[in-house]
């Protein structure tokens, strides 16, 4: 039985996610920015925090778990590769590790670029993925510790998981990026309408994350190197692909 998976708005653009097994009743809180609007979606449903999946160290994805924890006292998990600088783990994970949900089994993957140590889950039967400042809707997180070839790498990585995968990413960034987006692959007709569609979603009060990844392969220029059209934008017809992204990442820094 697939996870129920909410999205939880918290600070001005950060989300969080409540991933719920409903053959056990478990919980999962995937990141905290702030423990106020978490505790009320759970409270909304009954449930309670369980365990909570860390993917990076930075403030605002963890600075909400000493007041969840008082709470619930959940099973903290993050990267044993980050465990120097996150709150104390119960578990500490690396690459390929398995991570349960209830009866609900997902993998850890390591997605470096962002900060050296960042992670993301991945629950296959429930087609979701857990990327928060990795993999974005329409974008990427800055690479601020890692190098662009490790970000790369990364990306290159989750863009092989199964197209219908849900991309659950840590930030309501997707109209700045998919202004971006537009600026360097302006003939792309599902990106503008994929704007559209956003536009339409953040004027309604609702958030555009997750995303199918489908969706981001067909528009997301950081996943699109081999674009002609972003090729030409970035002045590399005939680079390496992980030359093109670099291009466009760097563009993007300075957009």
């Amino acid at each position: 039985m697939p996870l129920d998976i909410v999205t939880v708005p918290c600070l001005s653009d950060n989300y969080a996610f409540l991933a719920h097994d409903p053959e056990t009743g478990t919980t999962a809180v995937v990141d905290v920015p702030e423990a106020a609007p978490i505790l009320a979606a759970l409270g909304e449903r009954g449930w309670r925090a369980d365990i909570v999946l860390l993917t990076h160290h930075h403030a605002d994805h963890v600075q909400g778990l000493g007041a969840l924890a008082e709470r619930f006292s959940p099973r903290v998990v993050g990267a044993a590769a980050d465990a120097h600088r996150l709150p104390p783990l119960d578990a500490a994970v690396r690459e390929g590790d398995t991570v349960e949900i209830g009866a609900e089994r997902g993998t850890v993957l390591d997605v470096p670029g962002h900060t050296v140590g960042h992670i993301a889950f991945h629950f296959p039967a429930s087609r979701a993925a857990f990327t928060a400042d990795s993999l974005m809707a329409l974008g990427c997180g800055r690479v601020f510790e890692g190098t662009m070839a490790q970000m790369w790498d990364s990306l290159t990585k989750l863009a092989a998981l199964p197209p219908e995968t849900m991309i659950h990413s840590g930030h309501e960034y997707t109209l700045a990026n998919g202004k971006f987006a537009r600026s360097v692959e302006p003939g792309n007709a599902r990106l503008i309408s994929r704007i559209d569609e956003c536009e339409q979603a953040r004027a309604a009060g609702r958030p555009t994350v997750p995303s199918e990844l489908a969706l981001e392969l067909e528009t997301n220029p950081f996943l699109r190197p081999e674009s002609v059209e972003i090729r030409d934008t970035v002045g590399l017809p005939d680079a390496p692909a992980a030359e093109v992204f670099a291009a466009v990442r760097t563009r993007k820094d300075n957009f």
